[in-house]
């Protein structure tokens, strides 16, 4: 089992509020021995009601993935997940080529058909159709980053003849999607190497019923579960009481890191919050314990 952290975009994250920040943040769990760094998609958060002027924002996750690429060296890097409906497909896909070559192959390309709706309407994306749109986008990227001439003549998005050049430098570039819906289960089956729910404490009835609908998916699309990727976000926040999201303790997030090892999950992705040097520590070193009581969580 793999075990990745989600980086802070924002201040109001911890130390997310500038590229300094972030930079400093990756390269320490890089040197750690994290596996994975991961980016969200977002171009604020707010509260339903909220006033304007009082959103989180967030620092565009492309960009800081990109940089990323050019100055980390071992650990892998993803998306938590890119709103295909923020980019035109095409261009989502030759942008992850691109990338994955900065990167040497270190890409793994989370999608995801976007939720956050006041997102939408203040910098002008349509809402409506939202998993529509995102099965044409899929059939569109998903070939593209695999090194295929793609022509697609759909509703919202139009490919003629299409391909990435130069082409890609892998032709297995990973696709992962977040899902819980119906609809997008069976698009993550049909198309993804990797599924991904969040987030959880420990496994539960709630992440149970997810993977039984995740295994029906693959069921309905004519898929062996086994050849997709599991992996589950997990919450570590201050004060938290462990049953939605696990403490800033080393030994609560070692033994929760053991469960999701049992449960069969092949990758957790820690989301910190506050993600400060202090919270890193306490996440990194929960880390290795798991690592040495079970060599199989890498």
């Amino acid at each position: 089992m793999r075990v990745g952290i989600v980086l802070a975009q924002a201040p109001e994250d911890g130390a997310g509020g500038t590229w300094s920040e972030i930079l400093a943040m990756a390269r320490r769990a890089e040197e750690r021995g994290v596996d994975s760094l991961w980016l969200s998609d977002h171009f604020f958060s707010s509260d339903e009601g909220a006033p304007v002027g009082s959103e989180i924002g967030y620092h565009e996750a492309w960009t800081i993935l990109s940089a990323l690429a050019a100055t980390t060296s071992r650990v892998q890097l993803g998306t938590l997940v890119l709103a295909t409906s923020f980019r035109p497909p095409g261009l989502l896909a030759k942008m992850a080529v691109t990338a994955d070559e900065v990167s040497g192959g270190r890409l793994i390309l989370g999608l995801g058909c976007g939720w956050h709706e006041p997102e939408y309407t203040a910098f002008g994306y349509p809402f409506d159709h939202r998993v529509g749109r995102f099965e044409e986008a899929l059939r569109i990227i998903a070939p593209l980053v695999r090194g295929d001439r793609v022509t697609v003549e759909g509703q919202w998005s139009q490919v003629r003849e299409a391909a990435i050049r130069p082409a890609p430098i892998r032709p297995d570039l990973p696709i992962l999607i977040a899902a819980k819906g119906e609809r997008m289960l069976r698009l993550t089956a049909r198309f993804a190497d990797a599924w991904q729910t969040a987030w959880f404490a420990r496994p539960d009835d709630r992440y149970r019923e997810r993977h039984a609908s995740m295994i029906e998916a693959c069921a309905a699309e004519g898929r062996d579960p086994a050849t997709l990727q599991v992996t589950v976000g997990v919450s570590v926040e201050e004060s938290a009481d462990g049953t939605s999201a696990l403490p800033h303790d080393p030994g609560a997030i070692t033994d929760a890191l053991g469960e999701w090892r049992e449960a069969g999950v092949d990758h957790v992705q820690l989301g910190i919050l506050p993600l400060t040097s202090e919270t890193l520590d306490v996440s990194l070193r929960a880390i290795h314990d798991a690592r040495s009581a079970d060599p199989t969580v890498r």
